[in-house]
């Protein structure tokens, strides 16, 4: 078996990677490696270092000190090697909004040295592929957000990268448009292609091979989704009760509960591991009808990232706005 961590193994590799700005520290001295072909999600909150990591990765910023290779060549001394591998989709990534969608596709195909014979079939697969041949000739600024960020993520693939930096590319667009850009990166992850996305929803990172959270310019946890869930102690239970606004603080009074958060119209309790699933479920419900709330039910659940986060990550709250989770400071 390779051992993982050699440079065949990986798309990139982190070496005490430091990006400092006067006298604040964006980066850290992080050290970490990403699979080649893996969907890789970084979470965490504004200003936790994330857009600088990926601007060093991508050779868009000189590490202060430390290195980075991706796919085996290093950021610092070998980035034009780079380069051409790589496909880098930040926050503030420009379409221009008088050309139409595919004369945005040539543009960028030229500027990143596609050759012309291989122009024509790659825009028509690309238009197809993320659902915009028939708006091949309406100009980008009459675009949905959603088809914005579809064409501004075609636009990043017309040169084929084998690696994809995806810097927070859903932020402030529908749901819907949402799960459509998500569905693209799977059909990319089918291909081969590594994904590296910077994300602020919990559902996305839900979907990712593995995910890190960052924080203060260090990641401090990675896990699979599965296995952050499951380092979670205790219990968790969905609650169904009456004035949920007002039962949730005395739930949140109670000894042996750890967390409690609203999810719509229900409480999300985690216990403590220290009391038994069937006594904490007796506990709940006595506690609440004893205070005159009606309970419909308490039921087990399954613990989420939000609450996984909220409890391994104490500093951090996550909120749910719809099915949109974000993670902010406290």
């Amino acid at each position: 078996m390779t051992d993982r961590n050699t440079s065949a193994e990986n798309a990139i590799e982190a070496r005490e990677l430091t990006k400092r700005f006067r006298a604040v520290t964006a980066v850290d001295s992080q050290t970490f490696t990403v699979p080649r072909g893996e969907v890789f999600g970084l979470i965490g909150p504004d200003g936790a270092g994330k857009s600088t990591l990926i601007r060093m990765l991508t050779t868009v910023l000189v590490p202060t000190s430390g290195d980075a290779l991706i796919f085996g060549k290093s950021v610092v001394s070998q980035s034009h090697d780079i380069k051409p591998r790589i496909g880098y989709m930040s926050q503030a990534f420009s379409l221009y909004g008088d050309l139409t969608v595919r004369e945005n596709l040539d543009f960028f195909a030229e500027l990143r040295g596609v050759p012309r014979h291989a122009m024509e079939e790659r825009a028509k697969r690309l238009l197809e592929f993320s659902g915009l041949t028939e708006f091949a000739k309406r100009q980008a600024q009459f675009l949905s957000g959603g088809m914005k960020q579809k064409l501004a993520l075609a636009a990043t693939l017309i040169s084929e990268p084998d690696l994809l930096f995806l810097d927070e590319p859903t932020t402030g667009v529908d749901p819907v448009s949402r799960r459509e850009f998500w569905r693209i990166i799977s059909d990319l992850h089918r291909q081969g292609i590594t994904v590296f996305v910077a994300t602020p929803y919990m559902d996305e990172a839900e979907r990712c091979n593995e995910i890190a959270f960052m924080t203060q310019g260090k990641i401090i946890l990675r896990d699979t989704p599965a296995g952050v869930k499951r380092s979670v102690p205790g219990h968790v239970f969905e609650v169904a009760v009456s004035d949920y606004r007002r039962a949730m603080a005395l739930v949140r009074s109670l000894t042996f509960v750890n967390s409690v958060d609203a999810s719509g119209d229900l409480l999300r309790v985690l216990v403590g591991p220290s009391v038994d699933e069937a006594g904490a479920e007796r506990e709940l419900r006595s506690s609440l009808t004893g205070a005159g709330f009606i309970v419909d039910h308490v039921r087990p659940a399954a613990t989420d990232l939000e609450m996984a986060f909220a409890t391994l990550v104490p500093e951090t709250h996550i909120t749910t706005a719809g099915d949109q989770a974000e993670v902010v400071p406290q």
